[in-house]
């Protein structure tokens, strides 16, 4: 069964949308990478011996999660 042109311009919009989240996401994570609060974070999770280097993506994850719960502690 073949698709309607709608549907091939809504998966197409959805997949550029897609394209999008991830240039802004990529952005994002290098500008939180290079920050002075990050780069203190990540230099005490790695003191920890016990911590696993799961990548930068999981790293920045994980600051914004601890900075939420700080600020909305």
């Amino acid at each position: 069964m073949a698709q309607s042109p709608f549907n091939l311009r809504e998966a197409k919009a959805t997949s550029s949308g897609h394209q999008a989240d991830a240039k802004i996401w990529n952005s994002l994570k290098q500008a939180i990478a290079a920050s002075s609060g990050f780069k203190r974070w990540q230099t005490e999770l790695l003191q920890d011996k016990q911590y696993r280097d799961p990548g930068l993506d999981h790293q920045v994850r994980c600051y914004l999660r601890e900075t939420l719960e700080t600020l909305a502690y």
